[in-house]
């Protein structure tokens, strides 16, 4: 197999619900909102919007890691022969996503309006759309060895749609990945602002503020598109997530009931992410030497945290 695999995940769209605690290595776990979220209208028209786009970003990181385990036994330059060693691996099955496309349709003319967001979300659609019958035909294709009847000719011809189809779809995911980024940002800041206005740092706040930073290390972790970390970006986002740690501890100092169930988990991974960061320090960033395994372990348990979080917060009363 080819070294790329050795990166198993998938960053490129790992994105949490705004009510959740990253472009992923793998799918976080929705998180469902606070018991007294913010009533201001727009702000959870905002979130509303947020989610249904989310959704289908989450739904449809099945389509990279379709184009991954494509790319990992295939030449891409060349296209297939039908004799590959690994042909057998084929491509991974795409989820159906029709109500999340709906959704998400729905959602981008609803307010608030967001014009770049709204019209890159609509061009990712048309993007994924385009590609996705192309890997199930592939899919079905391989998973039948029908190249063993045809001399791999459909499979040529499906690479030679493919290709493009899948250069654009990543290209489009990309400009959508980061305007829904930004978008989010500007929610949380927001709804932890409402949080504390309306009842102060405490334990709904502390756990908003944990998931909310945990997140933006995340958004900056490696994929196997873009292996080479930016440590500026990384430590920055690390010591944002320090910071949200430091206040959580000074809130157990005085509330010993503390953030219910996550905190040992959060103050693990913030180590967890040190660790991580120093292997970084002697690759120069890159992933791949070294530091693959323990990338995978952070977003494992990160993906952990956000499933705790979400029973933390039906906890909080």
């Amino acid at each position: 197999m080819k070294a790329s695999r050795l990166l198993s995940f998938t960053l490129a769209a790992l994105l949490c619900s705004v009510s959740a605690a990253p472009l992923a290595f793998a799918q976080a776990a929705p998180q469902t909102a606070a018991k007294k979220p913010a009533q201001d209208p727009e702000l959870q028209a905002a979130i509303a919007k947020s989610n249904a786009y989310t959704s289908l970003s989450n739904r449809t990181i099945r389509a990279i890691e379709s184009w991954d385990r494509y790319k990992s036994w295939v030449d891409i330059k060349k296209g297939p022969t039908g004799k590959e060693r690994y042909i057998s691996y084929g491509l991974y099955s795409l989820y159906d996503v029709k109500d999340e496309i709906a959704k998400a349709e729905a959602a981008a003319g609803q307010p608030p309006a967001q014009p770049e967001l709204d019209a890159a979300v609509k061009r990712y659609i048309a993007a994924y759309q385009e590609l996705a019958p192309l890997i199930t035909r592939a899919e079905r294709y391989y998973e039948r060895k029908d190249y063993r009847d045809d001399n791999a000719a459909e499979g040529r011809e499906l690479h030679a749609k493919m290709v493009p189809a899948a250069e654009a779809f990543l290209r489009e995911r990309s400009v959508f990945g980061n305007q829904l980024n930004g978008f989010k940002k500007g929610i949380d800041a927001r709804e932890l602002a409402a949080i504390e206005a309306s009842e102060g740092r405490l334990a709904r706040w502390q756990l908003r503020n944990i998931m909310i930073n945990a997140r933006a290390v995340m958004d900056v972790m490696p994929s196997n598109e873009k292996p080479i970390v930016d440590l500026a970006a990384f430590d920055t986002a690390l010591a944002g997530y320090s910071g949200a740690i430091k206040e959580m501890d000074a809130f157990k100092d005085k509330n010993a009931s503390g953030v219910p169930m996550i905190d040992s988990s959060a103050s693990s991974w913030l180590g967890n992410l040190r660790d991580f960061r120093e292997k970084l320090g002697k690759s120069k960033g890159d992933v791949r030497k070294g530091a693959a395994n323990d990338a995978n372990r952070i977003v494992s348990s990160y993906n952990m945290m956000v499933s705790m979080s979400d029973s933390a917060a039906r906890m909080i009363r």
